[in-house]
This record gives structure tokens, C-alpha cells and sequence, in this order.
């Protein structure tokens, strides 16, 4: 009976940590599109009228209304993660994971309290903010998402994709693509848009490779009772 609870926890983790995967994944990856076509890049390229746009508007505002239940999702899934790992790992790496992760969240909130500050600027009879208002929420904004948010998720990809690597639980293909997506947050997103999609990307794929290998293990794995 001792040994009941802890194989249902083993053989659990996994899956939940891959489906809280997929759901984050899929969730940031339509919050960045629909922020990305509501609110264009650069301060020059378009006009405080630009988010008068009612289609740019609601995108802007759905975008919105997904963040707080991708983070959430995020949560869990680095909480079963680390559960999952449990003493294997060397507290550093485990501290940075989890370290990177909780900032992570932090701030891509924060762009999207920036971001709805922008709207809730515009008055009653909707008018767009003056040029100040305009520039400076939209530069918070994607200073907090690209500048930080997303170099924050370039640490949590490298040190999970160590962590997978030294534990054997990660093959060799997906540890570089981890080590490239880091690469790729830490020194392309501020400046190629679109390019923040490789996280949640990333995510997928290793959500998904968790509920395979997953399922693989259970046919060889002690019916638990």
C-alpha cells in the first residue's frame, strides 16, 4: 500500500504537466497574434486613430481576456513539472526554472495591464488617447512582452531543456531546440516581430513529446490499484 501512492503520482504528473502544456501553448499563441493584429509594431508605423479600429480593438480585447487563463495554465504546468522532477535535479536549476517561470508570468501580465490601459484611456464618446498616452502604453507594453517577458521564457527554456538533458527524460533534438528557442528570445524577439511565437511553439512540442512518452510507459508500467 506504500508503494500505491506514490506510482499514481508518477505515472500522473506527466500527463497533467503535457495537457497544461498544450492548453498554455495554444492559448499565449493566440493571445500574441491577436495582440500582434490589434496593435501594430513600432511607434511610428501607425497613428493613436489606428486603435479607433473596432476589428483592431476586439482583438486586442480578447487578447486580453486569454492571458490571465494562459498564465494560469503556465502555473500548473511548472508546478507539475518541478513535482515531477522532485530531488533529481541540483537546486540551482531548479531555483532558475522556477525562478524564470514566476517572472515570466509576472510580466506578461503586466504587458497586458499596460496594454488594457491604452483602451480604458479612450473616453466615453471614443476618442483615442492623446499621443503621450498612446506612446507610452504601447512602448510599456511591448518593452514588458518582448524586452522582458520573453527573455524570461528563453532562461525557463534553457534551464528546463538542462534539466531534461541531464535527467535522460529529453532526447538530443529537443534539448538544442530548446537551447535555439532561448537563443531566439534572448536576442531576435525585441527586434523581428512575430518571432515571440517559438515559445509557445516550443511549449507544444514538448507538451506533446510528455504525453507520448507517457503513454508509451504505461503499457510497461504496475496496474495501480
Amino acid at each position: 500500500m506504500s508503494r500505491t501512492g506514490p506510482t499514481r503520482q508518477v505515472l500522473q504528473t506527466p500527463r497533467a504537466a503535457g495537457l497544461a502544456g498544450v492548453v498554455f501553448a495554444l492559448l499565449l499563441a493566440a493571445a500574441i497574434i491577436l495582440i500582434r493584429l490589434g496593435i501594430p509594431e513600432g511607434a511610428e508605423a501607425v497613428p493613436p486613430q489606428g486603435f479607433t479600429d473596432s476589428a483592431r480593438r476586439e482583438a486586442v480585447r480578447a487578447a486580453l481576456a486569454l492571458v490571465p487563463f494562459a498564465g494560469i495554465f503556465f502555473l500548473w504546468f511548472l508546478g507539475v513539472i518541478r513535482t515531477h522532477v522532485g530531488d533529481a535535479e541540483d537546486k540551482f536549476l531548479a531555483t532558475v526554472l522556477l525562478g524564470s517561470g514566476l517572472v515570466f508570468v509576472a510580466t506578461m501580465f503586466g504587458a497586458a495591464a499596460a496594454a488594457d490601459g491604452v483602451l480604458a484611456t479612450a473616453n466615453p464618446s471614443g476618442s483615442p488617447p492623446g499621443p503621450p498616452t498612446w506612446d507610452f502604453g504601447r512602448h510599456f507594453a511591448y518593452t514588458l512582452m518582448t524586452g522582458y517577458a520573453m527573455r524570461m521564457a528563453a532562461v525557463f527554456a534553457a534551464s528546463m531543456s538542462t534539466i531534461g538533458h541531464r535527467l535522460g527524460v529529453l532526447p538530443r533534438p529537443l534539448t538544442l531546440l530548446g537551447l535555439l528557442t532561448a537563443l531566439t528570445l534572448l536576442f531576435v524577439a525585441t527586434n523581428v516581430p512575430w518571432s515571440e511565437l517559438v515559445f509557445p511553439a516550443w511549449s507544444l512540442i514538448i507538451s506533446l513529446h510528455i504525453l507520448v512518452a507517457n503513454r508509451r510507459s504505461r503499457p510497461g508500467t504496475p496496474a495501480v490499484s
